[in-house]
Parts: structure tokens; sequence; C-alpha cells
């Protein structure tokens, strides 16, 4: 049996990470989390491109405007869509969640989800770094082993054994 997996290097690839300036209290520490662990897996802060928008919902748009640089190996959407009084955060965090992930299948890149979609700010806080980690963090680790999984496949199968 043979077993693929990839690595977490992030050394030779190029990001782009795209975060909403709303809620900027809980995206500024996912940033900083992304930006960190890319940093630690290798990266080189010239291969790192941070794009801010305005928020979560035109992260899907700003995501596909980068793929379209074919220079990217691998894109981070970050922000947070915290549960107001109305029925906002419904329509806005279901409709960015399949945005994201219909971007990635159309320009297929991977892309690291670390968006929240929480009912409290206290809950936000608490996944952006404190004792919930920081879901920026895991948002780049993810996305530069599928970055690497995906080079790998692309050498084809393993030899098989005769």
């Amino acid at each position: 049996m043979a077993v693929i997996e990839g690595n977490l290097s992030a050394a030779g690839r190029r990001f782009g990470i795209v975060a909403a300036r709303t809620n900027d209290l809980v995206v500024g520490r996912l940033l900083d989390g992304a930006l960190d662990t890319l940093r630690r897996l290798g990266a080189a802060d010239g291969d790192i491109h941070v794009v801010r928008t305005p928020g979560a919902w035109e992260i899907p748009l700003i995501l596909r405007d980068l793929s379209r640089s074919r220079t990217l190996d691998a894109l981070i959407a970050l922000g947070a869509v915290i549960r107001g009084g109305t029925p906002h955060f419904e329509y806005i965090s279901s409709e960015v969640s399949k945005g994201v992930f219909q971007v990635s299948l159309e320009v297929d890149l991977p892309i690291g989800f670390g968006i929240l979609t929480c009912d409290t700010l206290e809950q936000a806080l608490e996944r952006s770094g404190a004792k919930g980690g920081n879901k920026g963090a895991e948002a780049a680790m993810a996305v530069v082993e599928v970055a690497d999984l995906r080079a790998r496949l692309a050498l084809g199968p393993p030899p098989t054994r005769g």
C-alpha cells in the first residue's frame, strides 16, 4: 500500500492571503497567525501577498482575482462573521463559505479557509489566538500541506512493485 501525504514546507512556494477589515480585532489576529505559520514553515516574506477587503463578502471575488496572476501556489481566506440580531449573519456566512469553495474548484488552487462564523465576539477571540487556537494559523498549515500534496500527486502515481 502506498500512502501519499503532503509535507509542511512552504519554502519556494508563493501565497496570497485575502483578509477582511471588518472585525479587525479578530481578523488581525488570524492574519498574524497565518503569517507566522507561513514564515515558520519556510515561506519568504517576498512570497507572501496580503490583500485586505472591506468585509468577508468580498473575499471570494478577490481570491479569484488573485488567482488569475498564475504565480501563486495557494491562497488563504481570513475573516470573521459574528452573529447579530438580524438574519444577515446566515446569508453572509453561508454565501462566503460557498464562494470560497467554488473559487477553489474554479481556479484549481488550494484555499485555506480561515473565516470564522461565531455567535459572539468572545467565541471569535477564542478561535483567533486564545484557548481555541488560531484558525488563521491552522488555515495556513492546511494549505501548505495541500499545496505540497498536489505537487506530489502531479508527479504521477508511485511505482508499483513487481
